[in-house]
């Protein structure tokens, strides 16, 4: 459609099919609002324009809607994958969004090593093997984990530490490992410890159990009393977790149970993860939406854009019967290459874990409720301390964090009054000209972040937090100025003399005296919390960047200078310390090194030295 033309809403509405797909409507600024699916194009799209119809949310979406724009697709389904990429992608202000949150961790179970070993896994599972989960969170994968590694001793070591070992280590001592780097427990045994543990996993317990007293009376018959015994500790440490465990008569069943609660203006979506029969956690989901959505359609929403985006279990209880059932059912179904059935009424033990599923939802509604008017009072207390003329509603906190200079990172954080964006967090990779200079690296970081700021294309802050005292203000000072965007409220967050939280100092422009709030203030405790959440963030990423850089090697980072010269290099000179010792005439004499390539090897590795 040519933008320079009006849109035209009926010769638009009769060009429009009557089959499947996605519409997308579209405002002034050419920004996607809103993603929709429709089974009929023409019917669905049509009720958009039917203004005496429509609900208060619609209609202040569609004062905005400058021209619509469709996707015709063979089916539903389609249309409705379709729809989860639009949503994922653009983001639109009126659809129910959900934080794309893709770290739910694993187990891994690997299968190609001799001896092979669990670990916790997060991100992508492409690797050979076995992944069990998702969990709920990092602490239960690594509780089950310590206490497969009590249950059953498999190896918690990686490959290269195991291959390096000659005697047992500490995990050997205090038993939570057979020592198989060293060959005190056979490959066959181990291969029989590691397919319980698996079995164990799977929630085959009884399985578990009834192979373990095989093995112990095997033992006992063979007057080897020490691995019966062995065996008779297993069984009893079996036991006792077996007991803690909640297995219902659904054992082996893979669920997700799906409670909501809502106050009008918070939804809370609360998943409880049932595997193998057994509840091994939840986890709360608070979408977003654009005024008042009902139960149905936000659940609806919900399901599409959590399940399409990662792996569905066999079976989603929800306490509500959403429209696109079938359809998600087919599209999950296709995507999983497994069945997935979508059940609202349920009795028995899955009616018990609904209602817990909604009894937890309605839990951290409240505590969502309490925490937002906690976040509120505190916004509002730093508008009375800064002397804003209203509260602010968004915040942005700078930090640096190097190492004498080395892999120079800043962080910025955005909260706002429902708390932490962290999808607006950003950390810049810095060079500034001398080593440890933090007053150039905070300028360079500010001056990258707001030449985009001042281009509209990332949100303006009400007040701006700088972690240091008056240099660190002051670069933040001279770069704005430059911006011409001085007028931005820019305070910097100076430890006290004793640097305990509570004796923090506020400098401001143009105010010589800084401005100390009482410990208990509601403001500097969100101060605090924000000047904390950038420290972390920069020192995350700069250990990260620092990592990476002590793992690479100087030579990659030469022009000319592939894979197979550097090898060639390294086995020649036995290391890269005997390369930088190597003169040029050294160099050019191994083979696929001309001199021209010597000289810029020798120039690049002597660079930093002194003359």
């Amino acid at each position: 459609m040519d933008d320079s033309t009006t849109f035209d809403e009926k010769a638009f509405l009769k060009t429009l099919t009557h089959r499947p797909g996605v519409y997308r409507m579209l405002n002034a600024k050419h920004k996607v609002i809103y993603v929709g699916k429709a089974r009929d194009l023409k019917k669905r799209v049509s009720t958009y324009f039917q203004r005496s119809k429509q609900e208060a949310k619609t209609a202040a979406m569609m004062s905005l809607v400058d021209r619509v724009e469709v996707t015709v697709t063979n089916t539903e389904a389609e249309a409705l994958l379709l729809e989860y990429n639009l949503i994922k992608q653009h983001r639109p202000r009126f659809n129910v969004l959900l934080r794309d949150d893709k770290s739910y961790p694993y187990i891994y179970a690997s299968t190609e090593h001799p001896y092979p070993r669990l670990r916790f896994h997060r991100g992508a599972r492409k690797g050979k093997g076995r992944y069990f989960g998702p969990y709920p969170s990092a602490g239960a994968v690594r509780q089950t984990l310590n206490e497969l590694q009590k249950l059953f001793m498999i190896r918690p070591c990686r490959d290269n530490y195991f291959a390096n070992r000659t005697r047992p280590c500490l995990q050997y001592q205090i038993r939570r490992c057979t020592a198989p780097c060293v060959n005190l427990i056979s490959e066959e045994q181990y291969a029989r410890d590691f397919e319980a543990a698996v079995q164990f996993l799977e929630g085959r317990n009884q399985s578990v159990i009834d192979r373990f007293v095989e093995r112990m009376q095997e033992a006992s018959a063979a007057q080897d009393y020490e691995q019966a015994a062995r065996f008779r500790d297993q069984i009893a440490k079996l036991k006792r977790v077996e007991a803690r465990q909640l297995v219902s008569r659904s054992a082996g069943k893979d669920l997700d149970i799906v409670g909501f609660a809502s106050n009008g203006a918070i939804h809370c979506l609360t998943i409880l993860f049932v595997r193998n029969g057994t509840v091994i956690g939840s986890r709360d989901h608070f979408p977003k939406s654009h005024g008042e959505v009902d139960k149905q359609k936000l659940v609806n929403a919900f399901v599409a854009q959590y399940y399409l985006g990662r792996d569905a279990p066999r079976e989603i209880i929800l306490d509500v019967e959403i429209e696109d059932r079938e359809v998600l059912e087919a599209a999950l179904q296709e995507r999983c290459e497994h069945k997935v059935e979508i059940r609202s009424q349920v009795r028995g033990d899955r009616l018990r874990w609904l209602d817990m599923a909604r009894t937890n939802a309605e839990q951290g509604l409240n505590l969502k409720v309490a925490s937002s008017a906690t976040i509120r009072r505190q916004f509002k207390a730093l508008g009375e301390a800064l002397e804003l003329e209203e509260p602010p509603e968004r915040l942005e906190c700078f930090d640096v964090s190097h190492t004498s200079g080395e892999a120079t990172v800043a962080s910025c954080v955005v909260f706002n009054t429902a708390g932490p964006m962290k999808s607006d967090y950003r950390r810049f990779n810095l060079k500034p000209d001398a080593a440890g200079d933090d007053y150039g690296a905070m300028a360079e970081a500010l001056r990258r972040r707001y030449e985009r700021v001042r281009k509209g294309e990332v949100p303006m802050p009400d007040v701006l937090f700088i972690d240091g005292g008056k240099g660190q203000l002051s670069a933040a000072m001279t770069v704005l100025d430059e911006l011409e965007m001085s007028w931005i409220k820019v305070v910097a967050i100076a430890k006290g003399r004793a640097r305990k939280p509570g004796a923090e100092r506020l400098f401001l422009p143009g105010q010589s005296t800084p401005i100390q709030l009482p410990p208990d203030s509601p403001a500097l405790l969100l101060i605090q919390q924000i000047r904390d959440e950038a420290h972390r963030f920069a020192i995350t990423g700069h250990r990260q960047r620092r990592a990476k850089a002590r793992k690479t090697s100087a030579l990659e980072e030469i022009p000319g200078l592939g894979p197979k010269k550097r090898r060639e290099l390294l086995r020649q000179f036995g290391g890269l310390q005997g390369v930088v010792a190597a003169g040029i005439d050294d160099l050019a004499k191994v083979r696929g090194i001309s001199r021209t390539l010597a000289e810029t090897i020798y120039n690049d590795l002597h660079a930093d030295q002194p003359n």
